[in-house]
């Protein structure tokens, strides 16, 4: 066989699913060697960026990677974007580029770039196959280190030449190793620090999503009463109606959930990630006592020096944590503040679900009734813009992967590719991305690849004609924002255009409504409603006012 039979090989051996991507004249080899594979399908993408993304939340939503797809010079470009946030989000990735052949590489040569330099910054391996026979070396590399805490994007690049090569290698066999565990002395001292605290605070950063921390962490919650702020990429890691759920911390004005940071003295973070919401925001004078939890040792920050960090498989952790108050016979903390700081935002949550307003609607009556609308399974993506802070504050979940936030590279154009993802991972599942005007329109080339796939997912586009975010920000810092307003298609027709269900809102009374309806069509749905972003300054005016309960 030649190099890229090989490749494909060792792919199905490692129990790939997904290649998303636009294909090369360069990767044509390997284009004909997996057009013979029965396990692997490849989706054939409008975009690289939108194969990058698809490759993320499959990687976000099962834990193994996927693969994206591009050629050389601009198809590999076309995927960095998508790359780095999938390696900034922490989800598992290959990405696969074509190469012209070695024999030109040294030199000037017709869209021959360093690729491998290139894609070194937002991956955690990036390197070349040079010889056929080291293929099985490097794809079991590449996949472990996907996988490996904290997981990522890892690049092969294949030249031409090389993937006509013959070779008689065979796949290395899948071997997957325990993480390690802390060490029972350092688990002392962390107990020793939990049971001295009177008003100890978890922050749940995204490892927490992994089912088996998830678990082990609900358990710690039921025996300690605990309060658990999430971050954005940590929605569902406990559920939404538990009593020690304090929903969402990370917008950059002080929220209500960061009472109860007030209020701590002791922080335990888990599977925290800084990326997300960085610790000068909530320990600005450096005075937090913290105890790290996590796969990996604390990241150096002034802001961010624990005395006790606790390193190994965070599930594991948790459960020797949990062994230690069982055997103490549980442990007793003052928890007034994190209850009131959970009233006062189930009251925020509820603030305008009756509204009924005209021409615009209120952020906030959108997201309870997505919530409603959504069982606890079902899967929520999020693009990045203004709806995204909304998102994080307003939707919570029950169950964790179901609310899927860009919150570490935080690139626009997620959503649409990410929906159609989400949709092939579970059909069984509704679907429902959010996206502002902006956003959509930097990938709704993919609504072509939606409608081939037949998926079955709702976009759902938040219109105000101009970048939202951005103009909330500078609002915020100015006094007023640049010129950031764009006109907008006919939504209803370009969805029809694109044999999508379309539909249009301007009332919140119809919303509920013609949002289930949109759920329950077959194939994608876009819906369309005009958003009253003047509660975007009315938030941070209010937040700018807030005084903690106790």
């Amino acid at each position: 066989m030649k190099a890229s039979d090989l490749m494909v090989q060792c792919l199905e051996e490692e129990g790939i699913e997904y290649i998303f991507g636009v294909p090369g004249e360069e990767n044509a080899d390997f284009m004909m060697s997996l057009e013979k594979s029965d396990s692997i399908q490849f989706v054939l993408t409008r975009h690289e960026q939108g194969a990058a993304f698809m490759a993320e939340i499959y990687g976000r939503l099962t834990g193994n990677p996927a693969g994206c797809l591009g050629t050389l010079g601009p198809g590999a470009t076309n995927l960095i974007t998508g790359v780095a946030d999938s390696n900034m989000d922490r989800a598992p990735m290959l990405v696969l580029t074509g190469q012209g052949a070695s024999t030109r590489l040294h030199k000037e040569s017709h869209q021959v770039m360093d690729v491998v330099d290139m894609f070194k910054p937002v991956t955690k391996w990036a390197t070349t196959v040079w010889h056929p026979e080291n293929i099985p070396e490097i794809m079991r590399k590449a996949v472990r280190l996907a996988r490996t805490e904290k997981p990522g994007a890892v690049l092969v690049e294949l030249p031409e030449d090389i993937a006509k090569l013959p070779c008689d290698k065979t796949p290395l066999p899948v071997r997957k190793f325990r993480r390690p565990v802390p060490a029972d002395k350092i688990m002392d001292m962390a107990f020793d620090k939990l049971k001295n605290a009177k008003r100890p605070l978890i922050i749940a950063g995204n490892g927490c999503i992994r089912r088996r921390a998830s678990k082990q962490l609900r358990l710690l919650c039921e025996k300690t009463g605990i309060g658990v702020l999430s971050t954005f990429m940590a929605k569902g890691c406990v559920d939404m109606d538990a009593p020690y759920c304090l929903y969402t911390i990370g917008l950059g004005a002080k929220d209500i959930p960061a009472c109860a940071i007030d209020a701590a003295d002791l922080i335990i973070t888990l599977g925290y990630d800084m990326v997300e919401y960085h610790p000068k925001l909530w320990n600005e004078n450096q005075d937090k006592d913290v105890l790290h939890v996590d796969f990996l040792p604390a990241e150096i920050d002034e802001h961010y020096h624990p005395e006790v960090e606790v390193v190994g498989d965070l599930a594991h952790s948790l459960w020797m944590l949990n062994e230690r108050i069982d055997a103490a016979g549980g442990l007793s903390f003052d928890l007034a503040q994190q209850q009131a700081v959970r009233r006062d935002m189930t009251e925020e949550l509820t603030r305008h679900a009756e509204d009924t307003t005209e021409g615009s609607i209120r952020p906030q009556k959108v997201l309870y009734d997505v919530r409603q609308a959504m069982g606890d399974e079902d899967i929520v993506l999020s693009d990045v813009g203004a709806h995204k802070m909304w998102i994080a504050r307003h939707y919570q979940c029950h169950e964790p992967n179901t609310c899927l936030i860009p919150n570490g590279f935080c690139s626009m154009g997620f959503a649409l590719p990410g929906a159609i993802a989400a949709s092939l991972i579970y059909p069984e599942r509704k679907v429902l991305g959010i996206c502002g005007d902006g956003g959509f329109l930097m990938n709704m080339q993919e609504m072509e690849t939606a409608r081939r796939l037949n998926c079955k997912m709702t976009i759902m586009v938040w219109e105000d004609g101009g970048y939202g975010l951005i103009g909330w920000k500078q609002t915020n810092e100015f006094g007023r924002h640049t010129d950031l307003a764009f006109g907008n298609p006919d939504w209803v027709k370009m969805a029809e255009s694109f044999d999508w269900n379309g539909y249009r809102v301007d009332n919140a009374a119809d919303l509920k409504a013609t949002l289930d309806k949109a759920l329950n069509e077959d194939g994608p749905s876009l819906l369309v409603l005009p958003i009253d972003y003047r509660e975007n300054m009315e938030l941070t005016r209010r937040l700018g006012e807030l005084t903690c309960s106790i």
